[in-house]
């Protein structure tokens, strides 16, 4: 598959990591198109992203800072590494420079950068939700049961909360079947509902308490972090991350 935004390519590859190699120019006018096909081919990525920039023109050095965004931002969620690859010593040069060289590794090839990314064990479950009447019982009873079977008891209510606002977000405001997925990472646990409509979720600043639900304001209670992104098949995954409390 090769996608092709103004003057840079990205050319994804296949491997135990998602591979992806950027050819063109990085300039201020492919800055934006680079940075949103890059957190795109992070969302449908699992265990990490590895970026071959070998054949990518650095012709403004400064916005290199577009690899420390995306790493920053998938680091939060979907919560996997990001790094690049590059044996050019002047690239790697630049990249050190900038606010890339604080937040992404850089290696000399993908064997090197695969064998020095931890990847630690996750535990991951989905289901696709019909719509009626019982959808938003249904995920509740998912994520109880899930949060059980992996032993974090203590997050089943504010994920079963977090679950029923994006669900219900899905049905009130498209008209796709909501799909829910958790995933629990290092004592995090995300919980995700991905649906077909490209319009990102909102944080409206009224809040009627007599509509149904609560919207992603009480979401935002109790999640350390949450976002809306966008996937490669153009609609929408809208995720929050909970962290189990820590040990004293």
């Amino acid at each position: 598959m090769l996608a092709r935004h103004n003057s840079v390519w990205l050319v994804p590859r296949r491997g135990a990591m998602a591979r992806a190699s950027i050819v063109g120019v990085l300039d201020r006018t492919t800055y934006p198109e680079l940075r949103d096909r890059l957190l795109e081919f992070a969302t449908d990525s699992e265990d990490g992203v590895l970026v071959d920039i070998e054949r990518l023109e650095l012709r403004d050095r400064t916005l290199t800072r577009v690899f420390a965004l995306v790493a920053l931002r998938i680091r939060q969620w979907p919560a996997i590494p990001f790094a690049l690859v590059t044996g050019r010593p002047e690239q790697r040069a630049a990249l050190a420079e900038g606010l890339a060289g604080r937040h992404v590794p850089v290696y000399p090839d993908h064997d090197t950068a695969e064998a020095a990314l931890t990847r630690p064990a996750r535990r991951r479950g989905g289901r696709l939700l019909d719509r009626s009447s019982r959808t938003s019982a249904r995920a509740r009873g998912f994520v109880r049961g899930t949060c059980a079977e992996w032993m974090v008891p203590e997050l089943a209510e504010d994920a079963e909360l977090v679950a029923t606002e994006l669900v219900e977000n899905v049905l009130r405001h498209t008209d796709s079947a909501p799909r829910l997925r958790l995933e629990l990472r290092r004592g995090m646990l995300t919980v995700e509902v991905a649906d077909d409509s490209a319009s990102p979720a909102v944080l409206r600043e009224g809040l009627d308490l007599a509509e149904t639900g609560l919207g992603l304001r009480m979401v935002t209670k109790v999640a350390k972090n949450w976002g809306s992104s966008r996937s490669g098949s153009g609609g929408k995954t809208v995720w929050a991350v909970l962290a189990r409390a820590a040990l004293p």
